[in-house]
């Protein structure tokens, strides 16, 4: 197992990542269930590209990139947002869309899930 690449690698390293997290971005702001979370950063730029950084810095850190995420913990990040188990898993659908489009392979994909879904009690009801 030690030829096998690292989930860093397997989606694409830093440019690939970037590429995944436009996507992802992309998708919530079209999603119903969550846009109205999301599109509001269409208006402030810089709080846009921070975000951005930070969705960046976390999934290539997370995938065992070079990279740090230099953001808040997701307690912190999502306190006070009060996010519903729906919205979350609509989140985790449109993450799932991105991979998809990339042809990332079904393990890398499963990969990601087990990831976003131990994050879950860190976001929910905050």
């Amino acid at each position: 197992m030690n030829n096998q690449k690292s989930l860093y690698e397997r989606l694409g390293g830093a440019s690939g990542i970037e590429a995944l997290v436009d996507d992802i971005v992309e998708n919530h702001m079209n999603n119903p269930v969550v846009k109205a979370r999301f599109l509001p950063l269409k208006e402030n730029p810089d709080h846009f590209n921070e975000v951005r950084g930070h969705l960046i810095g976390f999934l290539a850190s997370g995938s065992g990139g070079p990279e740090e995420y230099k953001g808040k913990d997701m307690p912190t990040a999502h306190k006070g947002m009060n996010i519903s188990a729906g919205e979350y898993m609509s989140v985790i659908d449109d993450i799932m869309m991105a991979l998809q489009k990339h042809n990332i392979d079904e393990e890398s994909q499963k990969d990601v899930l087990v990831i976003a879904y131990s994050l879950k009690d860190q976001m929910i009801g905050l």
